[in-house]
C-alpha cells in the first residue's frame, strides 16, 4: 500500500496515516457493534461463551466495554489528526483519508473474523443457523477484504491534485460521532430495552413510568438508576424521556455499565 503524497516525491506523515487507519478501525468497531448486537440481533460479544450465554447482564456489559474500547481508538485517531494539522502546507486528494480510514475498517474485520470467530470462538456472525462458516466467510469477504482492496486502489490510483489535509477528515469525524451516537438509540422492533432514569427519580417514580408503557422488569442495578425492561409495545419505548428517562436503548449505557462492575 502506497503511503506517498500526491507529488511522489515524499512520504505522508505517518500521524496521518495512522490517524485515518485508527479512525477506519474505530467506525469498523461500531458498524459491528451496533448492525450485528444491536439491530439485527444476532450475536452479543460473548455469545459463544457458554456460561455467558446464560446471563444477559454479563453479555450486554461486554457488549458496553467494547463500545468504549472503540470510543478510545476513535479519539486516539481524532487526537492524531488533529496533530497533524500542522502539516497543511501541502494538499492531499480526499480520496486519501477515506482509503486509510477504509484500510483500517478493513483491518477490524479481518481481526475480529480470525481472532473472535475463529481462533478463540467467542461469538460468529450469525450464533442460529447451520452453517455459521458460510456468514463468517461472506462477512470477511464483504467488509474485511473488500475495504481493503479498494483502499489499496484508491492509494494507488489518487489523483494529482487535491484539497486540504483537513477538509476531507471532516467527513470521518463526522460518521464516527453519528456511529457513536447510533449506539443510545432503541434497536427497530426490539421489544427488550435498556432505560438510564435521571438521578433523584425514586424507585417508586421508575415503576409508575415503566408501567405507563406497560413494561415488564426484566432486572435492576444496584444504583436503581438503569433498568432493562420488556415492552408489550417497542414503540412506546420513547416514551419513558417524557417520565425521567435520560437514556432509552439497546447497548450498555456508561453510567449503568460502571455500576454493575462495582462489588455487590
Amino acid at each position: 500500500m502506497s503511503t506517498s503524497n500526491v507529488s511522489g516525491t515524499s512520504p505522508l506523515p505517518r500521524k496521518f496515516i495512522w490517524a485515518g487507519m485508527a479512525l477506519g478501525f474505530g467506525l469498523g468497531g461500531f458498524f459491528d457493534g451496533i448492525l450485528l448486537h444491536q439491530v439485527l440481533q444476532w450475536h452479543h460479544l460473548l455469545s459463544g461463551v457458554e456460561n455467558a450465554r446464560l446471563d444477559i447482564r454479563t453479555l450486554i456489559l461486554t457488549d458496553g466495554l467494547f463500545h468504549i474500547l472503540m470510543y478510545i481508538i476513535t479519539c486516539c485517531g481524532l487526537w492524531m489528526l488533529w496533530r497533524a494539522r500542522r502539516d497543511v502546507s501541502w494538499l492531499v486528494p480526499d480520496r486519501t483519508m477515506v482509503a486509510f480510514a477504509a484500510a483500517g475498517f478493513g483491518i477490524w474485520h479481518v481481526i475480529d473474523s480470525v481472532l473472535s470467530h475463529w481462533i478463540l470462538g467467542i461469538h460468529r456472525v450469525r450464533m442460529d443457523v447451520d452453517n455459521p462458516l458460510f456468514w463468517d466467510l461472506l462477512w470477511f469477504a464483504a467488509f474485511g477484504a473488500a475495504p481493503l482492496i479498494l483502499a489499496a486502489y484508491w492509494l494507488k490510483s489518487s489523483p494529482t491534485s487535491g484539497t486540504p489535509i483537513l477538509s476531507s477528515p471532516l467527513a470521518i469525524v463526522f460518521a464516527t460521532c453519528l456511529a457513536g451516537s447510533a449506539a443510545l438509540l432503541p434497536a427497530p422492533q426490539s421489544d427488550t430495552v435498556m432505560v438510564m432514569f435521571r438521578p433523584g427519580l425514586t424507585a417508586g417514580q421508575a415503576v409508575g413510568a415503566i408501567e405507563s408503557v406497560d413494561g415488564q422488569i426484566l432486572w435492576i442495578d444496584d444504583t436503581q438508576q438503569v433498568w432493562a425492561i420488556k415492552l408489550s409495545e417497542p414503540g412506546r419505548a420513547n416514551d419513558l424521556y417524557s417520565r425521567g428517562a435520560l437514556l432509552v436503548g439497546n447497548s450498555i449505557l456508561p453510567t449503568g455499565c460502571f455500576g454493575w462492575s462495582r462489588p455487590g
